[in-house]
């Protein structure tokens, strides 16, 4: 009985070790700041922003905010069930973003916020630092994301919004390519804190 109970106590130890490796959409973050999106004609989205986790990817997303890069761009790639994508520059953007740092576990980084619906991530090309100012917004849960991209904050408020979003979206393909005259508008992204 007792080897019995003592290999018990080995595996539900090894389970909580296993487990402590990831970070779902329900743990508290360490290090929060906080900002809102707000899309025309459809409201504001609430995040926070895990800046213990991702420093590097949290501090380039505020500086684009603060300086007013984000107003006036839009949601170009939309696949419901899965995801809002937005933050691209354009030909009338002033600022020219940086790439930076891939902080995510396939580039050496421990992040272990997993991509589930409400997360908040970076978007890149194949180069694993190659992310700058397109951001995406999970409205369904996509695992096979985790460790190869910069997740960084959650929706606190206004989920609701980015899935309305992703409803009312007409792709063009199967990539979730939105004609750019319906592309959703962001008004404006404040950090709060």
């Amino acid at each position: 009985m007792k080897k019995v109970c003592g290999i018990l106590l080995i595996i539900a130890m090894t389970a909580a070790l296993c487990a402590c490796g990831k970070k779902d959409s329900t743990e508290p973050f360490q290090k929060l700041r906080h900002a809102e999106i707000t899309i025309k004609n459809y409201g504001t989205i609430k995040l926070e922003l895990d800046e213990g986790t991702a420093p590097i990817t949290v501090a380039n997303f505020i500086d684009l905010a603060s300086q007013g890069f984000y107003d006036g761009l839009t949601f170009h790639r939309i696949i419901d069930g899965f995801m809002i994508q937005g933050g691209a520059a354009n030909a009338s953007s002033k600022i020219t973003p940086k790439t930076i740092k891939g902080e995510f576990s396939a580039n050496g980084v421990n992040n272990p916020i997993e991509h589930v619906e409400g997360v908040i991530s970076m978007a890149r090309a194949k180069d694993m630092n190659s992310a700058s100012s397109q951001f995406f917004i999970m409205v369904g849960d996509a695992p096979h994301l985790d460790g190869n991209y910069a997740a960084f904050g959650r929706v606190t408020e206004g989920l609701d919004i980015a899935k309305k979003i992703a409803k009312d979206a007409k792709p063009t393909d199967n990539n979730g390519t939105i004609p750019a005259d319906q592309q959703p508008v962001i008004e404006k992204i404040v950090i709060t804190d």
